[in-house]
């Protein structure tokens, strides 16, 4: 995938089919360059035995195809950073997963539209709890359809409208706390 927002969007999407009510969505970047991305939900969680293969590609719950390539994509993203994936979880709990990405390397893909891939979680499964947190050294932008909901009293968190709102409250977050363009690294992963 060309984006993480995408790889965002893939992972919470699969909570939402595990049958997860709660989402939680933490981007978390420091100023060393390493952004860590975690993905939490209360689905139905993994087997210790599924768990052991979720990252293989012919591992998938999907019944159309035999293979499966998101988070095998997801791992090769991080691990070609120099980063990482760890998966947590448990049968009848949910699950977490926690990827690692050097965003100075020159292999680390762009982050993309993150407000518009949260807007678009937010109205393809609203009735899904979602937290979302994006911390950078110059700030967080942060969302919650809990304090929407409070504050929107009945109306749906689907309608178009809400949908513009939220995607526009983001993105204007997003910016002020945008940092600045991460330099490329050379092989050694010295600053050039």
């Amino acid at each position: 995938m060309k984006e993480l927002s995408l790889h965002l969007l893939d992972v919470a999407k699969n909570s939402t089919a595990a049958g997860a009510r709660n989402v939680s969505i933490t981007l978390e970047e420091g100023a060393d360059g390493w952004l860590a991305v975690t993905i939490a939900d209360d689905g139905r969680g993994m087997s210790p035995e599924f768990l052991a293969q979720a990252a293989d590609p012919f591992t998938t719950t999907r019944t159309t195809r035999k293979v499966g390539l998101g988070l095998p994509l997801l791992r090769l993203t991080a691990e070609q950073t120099g980063g990482s994936l760890d998966i947590q979880s448990t049968q009848g709990v949910g699950t977490t997963l926690t990827a690692r990405f050097q965003r100075r390397h020159l292999d680390c893909p762009p982050l993309g539209d993150l407000a518009g891939t949260v807007a678009l979680l937010i109205q393809g499964s609203p009735e899904v709890e979602l937290a979302y947190r994006h911390t950078t050294p110059r700030g967080e932008a942060a969302l919650s359809t809990a304090e929407l909901r409070e504050i929107l009293g009945g109306i749906p968190l689907s309608e178009p409208e809400v949908f513009a709102w939220i995607q526009e409250y983001l993105t204007e977050q997003e910016i002020e706390t945008a940092v600045e363009a991460v330099p490329s690294t050379g092989i050694e992963g010295e600053i050039i």
